[in-house]
C-alpha cells in the first residue's frame, strides 16, 4: 500500500470515471437519463457492473441534474463516489470535477458514459491491458461499423498509428468515410490525464471542454496514445430515447 504525503492511502487498483450527469431530455422525462431502468438495473448500473468485472476497484460517478435522486438511487453501492458537476460545459469539464480523486490514484483510469448499458466487462478488460503492455498515457476504444453516421472518426496515419479523433460536422469527405470509430470508451495513465486536462481549452463553438481533446494534448507532448478496436458497435450504444431504450431492453433480454 503506498500513501500519499497527508497520510490517505494512494489508490493503485483501476478507478472508473462514469459520465452522469446529463438530463437526457429525448427521454422525454424529468428522471435523469442514467437512472432509466432496463432489464432490471438502470442504465448506469449495467455500466458499473460492466467496469467491476474488467477490475475496476473504485467509481466515481459524475452527477449533475437531480443529483439527490442519483444518490439516493445509487448511494448504496459502497464502491461509489460521487462528483458534482454544476455546470454542464463537456466531458472534459466533467472529468476535470474530479480533480480530487485523480490526485489520490496512480494507476489506470476507465472514462465511460453512463448510458451504454451493453459494454462488457471483457472489452473493457482488453482496453486495461493494452494501456498496461503498451505503457500508454491513453488508450481510446474504438469500433468498426458502416453505421458510422454522426460519431467521431479515428484517424491514422501511414503506420497505422493514432493521428486524432474527428468530430462529423468536422470532417472532409475522405474522413467521413473512415469506419472505425470513437466509442466514448478512454483509459488513462490517471498523472497523464491530470496532465491534459490543464490544457484543456473550450475554443469551440459549444464553448465547452471536451475529453477527446485530451488524446491529442498528450499526443503533442510526445506520449503514446492508442487507438484500440476492442469493442463492438453495439457495446457503444448511448440510450437517448425511449425507443433506444427498448432496444436495450430486447438486446438484453434474449442475451438472458
Amino acid at each position: 500500500m503506498r500513501y500519499l504525503s497527508n497520510g490517505l492511502n494512494l489508490v493503485t487498483q483501476p478507478i472508473a470515471i462514469i459520465l452522469a450527469a446529463g438530463k437526457g431530455t429525448r427521454m422525454k422525462s424529468d428522471l435523469p437519463k442514467v437512472l432509466h431502468s432496463v432489464h432490471g438495473l438502470t442504465l448506469v448500473e449495467h455500466v458499473m457492473n460492466a467496469a467491476r468485472s474488467a477490475g475496476v476497484g473504485r467509481m466515481v460517478l459524475v452527477i449533475g441534474h437531480r443529483a439527490d435522486d442519483a444518490r439516493a438511487t445509487l448511494g448504496h453501492h459502497a464502491d461509489v463516489d460521487f462528483v458534482l458537476q454544476t455546470e454542464q460545459l463537456g466531458t472534459g469539464h466533467a472529468v476535470q470535477m474530479c480533480e480530487q480523486h485523480l490526485a489520490a490514484h496512480d494507476g489506470q483510469v476507465l472514462v465511460l458514459a453512463g448510458d451504454t448499458p451493453l459494454l462488457q466487462g471483457a472489452s473493457l478488460a482488453r482496453l486495461l491491458e493494452e494501456q498496461r503492455t503498451e505503457n500508454a498515457a491513453c488508450v481510446v476504444g474504438t469500433a468498426v461499423t458502416d453505421a458510422n453516421e454522426g460519431l467521431g472518426r479515428i484517424v491514422r496515419d501511414a503506420a497505422g498509428e493514432f493521428v486524432r479523433i474527428v468530430e462529423q460536422k468536422d470532417a472532409s469527405p475522405e474522413i467521413a468515410a473512415i469506419r472505425e470509430i470513437n466509442t466514448g470508451c478512454y483509459v488513462f495513465n490517471s498523472r497523464d490525464l491530470a496532465s491534459a486536462l490543464k490544457e484543456l481549452r473550450a475554443d469551440n463553438e459549444q464553448a465547452e471542454y471536451y475529453l477527446t481533446d485530451c488524446a491529442a494534448i498528450l499526443r503533442r507532448q510526445g506520449k503514446r496514445v492508442v487507438a484500440s478496436p476492442s469493442l463492438d458497435i453495439e457495446e457503444a450504444m448511448g440510450v437517448n430515447t425511449p425507443d433506444q431504450l427498448a432496444d436495450v431492453e430486447r438486446i438484453l433480454s434474449s442475451a438472458a
